[in-house]
């Protein structure tokens, strides 16, 4: 059996009988995941397709065990990359030395001069020989060293902007948006780390939609703090303009100067292998990406991220998660990613449908 996301858009229940029927059933099953609980609760082995030192690998066990292996395979990564870098240093300069030493137009020293005759040409042989030992592993570790381990996403304190005062950022008192959403109370601070769940249909988009000032409410109030500079990551992320490159859709939004100041690679978003690709020729998870890079390159006081995980890598949304503990300015996560909500540090909001 071949399973491409099959826990996608799934609620608890849902999701909880698909995991208990998999595991009883006969045969092989083969799923393409990003969901780290389901990931957990199936799988006997993870065949890893980001990036490692010697391309995909396979792992046993689950999610945790493959996180505990790839915690210590990036350890092993980095370490070598960093021996391998210094000895291409201490070769380079070795060569360098070394090469000066036989160079046939070097003037020699008066101690030199008066062994020459005796020993010279011996030393000039044993220094050349190195000299050649030295350029062939240098040539040998420059053709196969390790390449740089890729950076992580990293939301640096500077990518979510603080906001002074006391006063909440939001204030909402019996909002209704018919069919959609029934919501009392909710006051929202100015370093809130706010998880909003529920079932499918409870409202939660609906929510971030409003708090956005991207839906209007039919009844209650919402105050917003003057000047707040709000920033959302909808679930569906599209682009008008699929023929412009990545790199385009980027300075487009800010301006040569600001996408100078605050490189696209900077963010830990984009490969810099994508920045040249059409934005339409991009993966869903890509989309999702560079529509989080765009929120950050420009940072609001109040991030809004509708099921970010969605289309992420499990790496990806791992690191996510750290980031999102950290730093200035008020996040709410709206998501019904499991694992997710089992390692939330802050506060949560359920809604009920």
């Amino acid at each position: 059996m071949l399973l491409d996301e099959p826990t996608n858009h799934l609620d608890d229940g849902a999701a909880a009988f698909l995991e208990e029927q998999l595991r009883v059933l006969p045969g092989v099953v083969v799923a393409a995941s990003h969901d780290r609980a389901f990931l957990d609760a199936v799988c006997t082995d993870v065949i890893d397709l980001d990036p490692a030192v010697s391309g995909p690998a396979r792992y046993g066990g689950g999610y945790s065990d493959y996180l505990a292996e790839k915690h210590a395979e990036r350890e092993r990564w980095e370490r070598r990359f960093a021996e391998e870098q210094e000895e291409l240093g201490e070769l380079r300069h070795s060569v360098g030395v070394a090469a000066h030493r036989v160079a046939p137009d070097r003037p020699k020293r008066d101690n030199e001069k008066m062994a020459y005759g005796y020993k010279g040409e011996r030393v000039q042989h044993q220094i050349s020989r190195r000299v050649r030992n030295a350029t062939r592993r240098l040539d040998e570790l420059t053709r196969d060293q390790v390449r740089r381990p890729p950076e992580p996403l990293r939301f640096r304190v500077e990518n979510l902007a603080a906001s002074g005062g006391t006063a909440p950022l939001l204030a909402l008192r019996d909002v209704r948006v018919p069919g959609r959403l029934t919501l009392d109370r909710l006051d929202v601070s100015a370093s809130e780390r706010l998880l909003v769940t529920g079932p499918n249909g409870a409202g939660k988009s609906t929510l971030l939609a409003v708090l956005a000032g991207h839906l209007g409410i039919a009844g209650g109030t919402l105050h917003r703090r003057r000047g707040l500079r709000v920033g959302l990551l909808a679930q569906d992320t599209v682009f008008p303009r699929p023929d412009r490159t990545v790199r385009d859709v980027y300075g487009a939004a800010f301006g040569p100067e600001r996408a100078e100041r605050v490189p696209l690679a900077s963010l830990g978003l984009v490969a810099p292998r994508d920045v040249g690709r059409p934005v339409g020729e991009l993966s869903v998870g890509q989309h999702r990406r560079l529509a989080l890079a765009l929120l950050l390159a420009d940072p609001p006081e109040l991030l809004l991220l509708d099921e970010p995980t969605n289309h992420l890598s499990p790496r990806l949304s791992d690191e996510l998660e750290e980031a999102l503990g950290t730093g200035p300015g008020a996040v709410i996560v709206a998501s019904h990613d499991r694992w997710l909500r089992d390692r939330w540090a802050g506060r949560e909001l359920r809604l009920a449908r």
